[in-house]
């Protein structure tokens, strides 16, 4: 039986690795005063770090987890992380329609995570 702490570690370092790829990803977007150069130059250098976290916390969750749960569990950890990034970084607003697409996502969460 694996410990707590490796059924925790690889979501905790996981969650960590999205807001690194989120702000690659997305944080040059809020201020377009730098060039498409600089900004593709600083997402690599942000990228860095989120490999440094997403390698071990996959390499660590797979003594727990199957791929598909880890991706799974990925993607449900970007969405929540990218809809607090849009409102509070980016200050857009999240529509209905938005946050329901994310729930029928998260039904399949829930499929892939909890019904083996």
């Amino acid at each position: 039986m694996p410990s707590v702490l490796f059924k925790i570690a690889p979501w905790c370092l996981l969650i960590a690795s999205n807001v690194f790829m989120t702000f690659a990803w997305y944080g040059h977007l809020k201020s377009r005063t730098t060039t498409m150069l600089m900004a593709i130059v600083t997402s690599w250098l942000i990228a860095l770090p989120e490999y440094m976290l997403a390698v071990p916390a996959n390499r660590l969750g797979h003594n727990v987890y199957t791929t598909a749960q880890l991706k799974t569990g990925q993607e449900a950890i970007t969405l929540v992380v990218f809809t607090l990034f849009s409102v509070f970084y980016l200050g857009e607003a999240i529509s209905w329609k938005t946050l329901v697409g994310f729930g029928f996502i998260f039904v399949g969460v829930a499929i892939v995570m909890f019904f083996k």
